[in-house]
Order: C-alpha cells, then structure tokens, then sequence
C-alpha cells in the first residue's frame, strides 16, 4: 500500500509573451520603444496542468525597450472562470537581455517576478522569482531552440525545454505581413513530493507492527509536449497575434481516492490571442 503527498511546489512558467516576442516582425531599433500589447488565454495551463476552476486568461502588457537588447515588461494579470466573472489575480514583471545575431541565432535571457495576491487559485501563484534563458540556432529549414530556467518558491525547483520550429513568411498587399510559426517542445523539470509507504515488520510467522515510510522525492521528468501554430499578421506598427496549441501533459502525480492531491491535468487545445501595437 503506497499514499503520496504533493507539496505546494507547483509552478509556472509565465506564459508565452516572451515565445510570442520571437515572432515579432517589426524590426527592433537600437533606441528607446514602448510597445503595448493585449492578450487572452483561453486555458490557463502548466505544462497541460490545470487549477481545479480552470481559469481563462487577460493580461494587458506593456514593454518597454531600452535599446534592441535590453527590455522590461509588465502585465497584470485577470483570471475569469466559474468562481468569478473577472478576477484580478496579481501582476508579472520581467526584464531581459535578447541578443540576435542575423540570420544564425538569437538569445534571450530574462528574470521573471510575479506578484500574485494572497488568495490566488492559480497554480503558479507560488512562484516567487524565475530565471529563463534561451538559445535558438536559425536557419531555412529548421530552427532549433533549447533553454533552461530556475524556479524559486519555497525551494528550487529546475527546468529544461527543446524545441523545433520552422518560420513561414508571406508579403501581403499593402506592405502587410503574414507569418507562421509552426513548433513542437518537449518541456522537462523537477517534481517534488513526500512518499509515504506502510511495510510490514516481522520475522517468520511471528506478525510485526506496521511500518510508515516516508521519503522526500526529487525527480526530473518529462513534463509535456506541446505543439503550437503561432500566427503574427503585421501592418504598420499594429501586429494580431493567435497562437494556437495542444499540450499533452507527462507523469502527472496522481493519488488514489484523492484528487484534491492530485495534478489535473489532461491533452487540451487551449489558444493565445491578442493584438500589439509598436511605438
């Protein structure tokens, strides 16, 4: 007989302003810009894990780049779900290193600090600070993107993603641009929990006392694949941004006859939609 226990390490990646930001078809220009953006998440999601409302998603953003490499970005952050209407959850700041080199790479390295109420039901309202960065090496026919982040809460936790993706350009009359992203990730990172387990001592026919065993659990897994269809059509300083994906959640930590203390989480399509507008 074995029960286990999920500690409240569960965490998020903030989602994907940053990943959308890579397709971007308005040139960065090595001077101060704002840009101002408006986003809806129609699930929010951890790696296909859910929170038991499964909350939707606005968050208005506002970047602020210093030069081509250097930015900053807030949002706050509005839940709707069957608990509330619109919901104010907390806010996000980032602020991030992105160096492209033309043609052949581009970096990004960024700090993220949320700051989430006390009451939030979303399941990464935990997360105190993270640390991401990224590398994708370009080229004609196929991108190839890895990355690795630190999350902190009330410990560390660690993460690791590996990604394809190939970019589809099209020039549109009335100097519009329409550009696909088609791209597959398989995300990885710490999991950890208590195990409990109850072993029966005794030697021969003589019965013994049962035993509780409990561990704590440290394993880096695969999290999830995901498959996405990001979709920027551009014109003048205005983008429209849809970013289309399905998630298959991995090694979700499950509890026999306890669902409250387990990970939900299912294969879901959940869609990024939004509109940004260059300064």
């Amino acid at each position: 007989m074995k029960t286990e226990k999920i500690l409240p390490n569960f965490l998020l990646v903030f989602f994907s302003i940053a990943a959308i930001a890579q397709t971007d078809t308005i040139p960065l220009k090595d001077k101060p810009q704002f840009k101002l953006g408006l986003y809806y998440n129609s699930k929010l999601n951890y790696y296909g894990r859910t929170d038991s409302l499964q909350s939707s998603g606005f968050f208005p953003v506002t970047e602020f780049w210093v030069n081509k490499n250097i930015y900053i970005t807030a949002s706050p952050v509005f839940i709707s779900n069957t608990a509330a209407s619109l919901e104010y959850a907390g806010s996000v700041a980032t602020a991030g290193f992105r160096f492209e080199k033309e043609k052949k790479s581009i970096s990004n390295i960024y700090l993220v600090k949320p700051l989430y109420k006390d009451n939030s039901q979303l399941v990464q309202s935990v997360l105190k600070a993270q640390a991401i960065a990224t590398h994708s090496f370009q080229n004609k026919i196929l991108n190839i993107t890895i990355g690795g982040d630190i999350k902190l809460s009330d410990q560390l936790d660690y993460g690791a993603t590996a990604g394809l993706d190939h970019i589809l350009r099209f020039e549109l009359p009335g100097q519009a641009v329409l550009v696909l992203n088609p791209s597959a990730y398989i995300n990885a990172g710490t999991q950890q929990f208590t195990k409990t387990s109850y072993k029966q001592s005794g030697f021969l026919f003589f019965p013994g006392a049962q035993q509780e065993i409990t561990e704590e659990v440290n394993k880096f897994n695969i999290l999830s694949y995901e498959f996405s269809m990001p979709v920027v059509f551009a014109k003048g300083k205005m983008l429209l941004i849809a970013n289309p994906a399905y998630v298959l959640p991995q090694n979700l930590i499950t509890i026999s006859n306890r669902p409250d203390l387990s990970e939900r989480g299912e294969n879901m399509f959940y869609i990024t939609v939004g509109a940004k507008m260059n300064f």
